[in-house]
């Protein structure tokens, strides 16, 4: 994936999710997303069984340690295969996976702390 992907410019928080997307800032996105310090972007993947290593890379090169990333795993939380795991680990930065719904309600409290934080969230119909 490319890093000129639509993205939105600021962190904010999620105000709803289901139907196949995601409000924040009085917009809406179809597909799924990730909320980064930099600002929310479009994210290529749909579920858990087809991450890929290229939406792994696209994700870990927009971050820099440290920071945990909640990955939101679709309706029910989900766990990875072992070698996201290790690629999170070499990179130094943290792994929780979680139902996207809990993974979008944890971001907005962290970063309502002004804590470092992101979420990879995979889009729930």
């Amino acid at each position: 994936m490319d890093r000129d992907v639509a993205r939105y410019p600021y962190e904010t928080a999620i105000t709803a999710y289901g139907n196949g997307g995601f409000r924040f800032a009085d917009m809406s996105h179809r597909g799924s997303i990730l909320c980064l310090p930099s600002g929310i972007y479009a994210w290529a993947a749909t579920s858990i069984e087809t991450l890929g290593p290229g939406d792994i890379d696209f994700l870990l090169g927009l971050l820099e340690p440290p920071i945990t990333v909640l990955l939101g795993t679709g309706e029910k939380q989900l766990w990875l295969e072992p070698e996201v795991y290790a690629a999170f680990a070499k990179a130094g930065i943290g792994l929780e996976p979680m139902s996207t719904g809990a993974a979008a309600r944890t971001y907005n409290i962290l970063i309502a702390e002004k804590r470092p934080i992101a979420a990879a969230l995979i889009a729930v119909t």
